[in-house]
């Protein structure tokens, strides 16, 4: 991989210049971030990857004062978020959250991110996509991995009360590629200052492959329910004939090929694979970001990682660690998810002095 290392078990950028000296600066992953290592007895990739799920403990926000926010499409859909507030008040820049395949604002892994950040000072906005979680109730239509005019759409709404001290944005999953996708359309117009995303499948195809294969099966069924239950929800804007069919889906591609694609004016689940991939856009983002990938991922496949050339782009770091499974990163020494923490310092690092309060 072209300028990159493998520091404290991480592939590094080791030489992170800005391209102008008016951009901001990003930060050198090989001084800030620190070594990823297993917690006990959270070992493999598997146990890595569904430990939020057996352990069920959601961080409790009930302290940081929360606000519903609504943002209307253009289409009539409304896209609902939660911002919360930091105890101390709103110091430091917007993060703004979006989750991944199947997901919501409730989200263990949103949750925990929330909660790291508040403490620290960050007031957070975790975002519902379209026809997810409580935007479920007031969207007919779906989010998919490519579909950031939403996201561009919200985004114009915020005004200076949010997003006055500056905008940053974390992307999981299916978030992270959509989030990549928008910040290389957006390039250096891009209204987030940074980004970070965690485990995203930057090649669609690739990640519906590795799902499909049989020793994927209980995620790949797990995946699909959760598909099927958004998609079929009493309002949600699909055919009787579609409807009729969610029932005879057998995979996550005969999902894309009769629900997605012609949802969304794609030719098929394989159009829609390429249309929404997120790698063809890397080279032309504008804005630091920290894109954090496990090589055994059992969702993700990180070929696409190791092969795209990462000196095209002085604004990105990659920190792919050897372990940490899909959105898992349970790391000794510490009780805060290790991508949560270099989260944090990434997004530390770009802010200010003067914001650097805790």
């Amino acid at each position: 991989m072209a300028n990159a290392e493998i520091a404290d078990g991480a592939i590094a950028r080791t030489d992170p210049r800005a391209a102008r000296a008016t951009d901001m600066p990003v930060p050198d992953a090989r001084a800030g971030f620190p070594p990823f290592r297993a917690r006990l007895p959270w070992f493999t990739a598997d146990l890595q990857t569904v430990r939020n799920f057996l352990l069920r403990r959601a961080p409790d926000l009930s302290a940081f004062r929360a606000e519903r926010i609504e943002f209307p499409m253009p289409d009539g859909d409304r896209l609902i978020a939660t911002v919360n507030w930091p105890a101390a008040g709103a110091r430091r820049a917007l993060v703004w959250l979006v989750h991944g395949i199947t997901g919501w604002e409730d989200s263990f892994y949103l949750r925990r991110s929330a909660d790291h950040l508040l403490r620290l000072g960050y007031p957070t906005l975790r975002f519902n996509l379209r026809g997810a979680g409580p935007s479920a109730s007031t969207c007919r239509l779906n989010y998919h991995a490519g579909r950031t005019e939403d996201l561009h759409a919200a985004l114009l709404q915020l005004d200076g009360r949010l997003a006055g001290r500056g905008l940053f944005a974390v992307g999981f999953s299916l978030g992270g590629n959509l989030l990549l996708k928008y910040l290389g359309e957006q390039g250096r117009r891009c209204l987030f200052q940074g980004a970070v995303t965690v485990s995203a499948p930057i090649v669609p195809k690739e990640a519906q492959r590795c799902i499909m294969r049989r020793r994927n099966g209980l995620y790949h069924r797990y995946i699909l329910n959760g598909l099927k239950e958004e998609a079929g929800r009493p309002n949600a804007a699909i055919t009787p004939e579609q409807r009729a069919k969610l029932s005879r889906i057998r995979s996550v591609y005969e999902f894309d090929e009769a629900i997605v694609a012609p949802a969304n004016g794609f030719a098929g689940a394989d159009d829609y694979y390429e249309q929404a991939a997120a790698l063809p856009h890397l080279a032309s983002i504008g804005v630091p970001t920290l894109a954090i990938h496990a090589l055994d991922d059992p969702w993700i496949p990180a070929r696409p990682y190791l092969d795209f050339d990462w000196s095209r782009n002085r604004k990105l770091t990659p920190l792919i660690t050897e372990k940490g499974g899909h959105v898992g990163f349970h790391g000794s020494g510490d009780g805060v998810a290790w991508h949560d923490r270099c989260i944090a310092r990434f997004f530390g690092a770009l802010e200010p002095p003067s914001r650097r309060w805790v």
